[in-house]
């Protein structure tokens, strides 16, 4: 496809060298993925300035060099004339409004649900899909979990943990279009918003689930952090917001461009949809949904009271597209588990393994709170301080987790550079006047196996923190895991009965070592 830079004025191309419509064949930032006819775009990142990859990018083959380092443009210029090299204010944006021209503006053509706030993205983007084939509407789901067809998981190697880069987005949007989908649901994160991956595209809906700190090791304030959230609500035509967060809604209220439809928990809220009377059963939970006056039973396989809340504003997202509640409701006894989210694993004797993600104190407190409703003879839970975001938070995770199970087990997730035992010294630093056994393991995984350990039957074993995209990101590399697999791999190991065995008393000897250390 030939691309006119000069003729694109969301591009905002400021200089232009060599030939004026180049012919490309895809678009990539990572110099490692240029093939021939590719256009390269030289981004300069937290660690790296793609402006220092040009000449690996033209010897694989780009036909066009796309940055905002006038000089360095003109200079390679001189040396490759057969090659575009085009400035640009920002190569960010840039590039999202290429990728959004080069896939033929596909994005227009699905329906496109986006997802903020500082906890369940992730939840509520898997139930807007979820909810959505069942309404045959065929939908497919960018988010930290992965990227998703209808039916299965799509192999793609994803960009950044939660929302890809822009050119990866339109590329997902053109496959999702060429295989019949209507629909994409995809988490939006603050970061991506700052970033501008998803610039250009007008979101039929945009949902806001809530907001607390997180990311300052990215914003440094607050208020940069909402600033960058409320983005996603001026380029939406319909806003969906949750009126119990103190932290947003009023922001949203007053800034969103689009229609708005509120949900809350509260009666006197005023809202259009309020979620009530929420109970938990063996196989899920039940509550009652108001909806223009009326109320509805809603039955559904999924547990945490916070969820139908989350549930909720999947069902104001089908309600923006005119489907009825009649029809919403009839298909929510089918919605399905969302992968690392109140994921419940049953074990032998009655032992429950729930795999919940949540890697900030608000989302901590919520798990552990909803957990302990759930009948139990002991709650171990197993909190992480994540070396890859802010350090400022660890304590936090243990001030969040203290006086709520009866053991805790501090771990590590995603290293990333630090030396866990510093990431794990930070966390416990947190830790007040602890009455319940603590324990630490270095890695993720001894994490998982020592919680494990610990459990005896009818107990519970929380397992929580991000563990995103199906690694750990250690010293700069992704080393595989699956806390799944580690479950499935020990309850059916010989060492589990053994473990079972010593059990009791390696929980007596750490304890008494626990007593000299609070």
């Amino acid at each position: 496809m030939h691309i006119p830079f000069k003729q694109l004025p969301a591009v905002s191309a400021i200089h232009l060298f060599g030939p004026s419509r180049p012919d490309i064949s895809g678009v990539t930032y990572n110099s490692q993925a240029v093939k021939p006819g590719f256009a390269f775009f030289a981004i300069a990142g937290e660690n790296a300035d793609g402006h220092d990859y040009i000449e690996q990018a033209i010897e694989a083959g780009a036909s066009a060099v796309i940055g905002t380092d006038e000089e360095i443009l003109h200079s390679f210029h001189e040396r490759f004339p057969a090659v575009t090299f085009v400035s640009v204010a920002d190569s960010r944006a840039a590039m999202a409004h290429v990728s959004d021209y080069f896939y033929e503006h596909v994005q227009e053509r699905l329906i496109k649900v986006g997802v903020t706030g500082t906890n369940g993205k992730t939840t509520v983007a898997t139930y807007v899909q979820s909810l959505f084939n069942l309404l045959h509407i065929p939908c497919g789901m960018l988010g930290t979990t992965g990227i998703w067809k209808a039916a299965e998981k799509m192999p793609y190697n994803k960009s950044t943990p939660t929302t890809p880069m822009s050119s990866d987005i339109h590329f997902i949007f053109k496959e999702l279009h060429n295989s019949n989908h209507e629909a994409a649901a995809m988490e939006v994160s603050s970061i991506a918003l700052d970033q501008k991956r998803v610039e250009g595209i007008l979101f039929d809906v945009a949902i806001h689930t809530n907001f607390s700190e997180e990311h300052l090791e990215y914003h440094k304030t607050m208020e940069h952090y909402k600033q960058s959230k409320l983005q996603l609500f001026e380029q939406s035509s319909v806003g969906v917001v949750n009126l119990d967060d103190a932290g947003m809604s009023e922001d949203i209220l007053k800034s969103a461009k689009g229609r708005l439809i509120t949900y809350s928990r509260e009666p006197l809220s005023g809202a259009d949809l309020i979620w009530t009377d929420c109970r938990h059963h063996e196989e899920g939970m039940t509550f009652q949904l108001l909806y223009s006056g009326k109320p509805y039973a809603i039955s559904v396989p999924l547990y945490g009271e916070y969820n139908a809340g989350n549930l909720t504003a999947a069902v104001a997202a089908a309600l923006s597209l005119g489907i009825s509640m009649e029809e919403i409701v009839s298909v929510l006894p089918n919605m399905k588990q969302v992968e690392g989210r109140f994921q419940v694993i049953h074990g032998p004797d009655n032992r429950k393994v729930i795999i919940d993600y949540a890697h900030t104190p608000v989302a901590l407190d919520q798990i552990l709170t909803e957990v302990r409703r759930i009948p139990h003879a002991r709650l171990i839970a197993m909190i992480a301080g994540i070396g890859i975001r802010d350090f400022g938070k660890m304590p936090k995770m243990a001030q969040a987790a203290e006086g709520k199970a009866d053991v805790i087990v501090v771990t590590v997730d995603h290293p990333g550079p630090h030396n866990p035992n510093d990431i794990i010294g930070r966390v416990v630093s947190g830790f007040s006047n602890p009455k319940e056994l603590i324990l630490t393991a270095a890695t993720r995984r001894e994490g998982v196996i020592r919680s494990l350990e610990e459990s005896r039957p009818n107990d519970i074993i929380l397992l929580t923190s991000g563990c995103i995209n199906g690694c750990q990101i250690v010293a700069g590399k992704h080393i595989p895991h699956s806390d799944e697999a580690i479950i499935n791999e020990f309850f059916n190991s010989a060492s589990f009965s053994q473990a079972m065995k010593f059990g009791a008393e390696q929980s007596v000897y750490v304890a008494q070592i626990q007593k000299s250390l609070f």
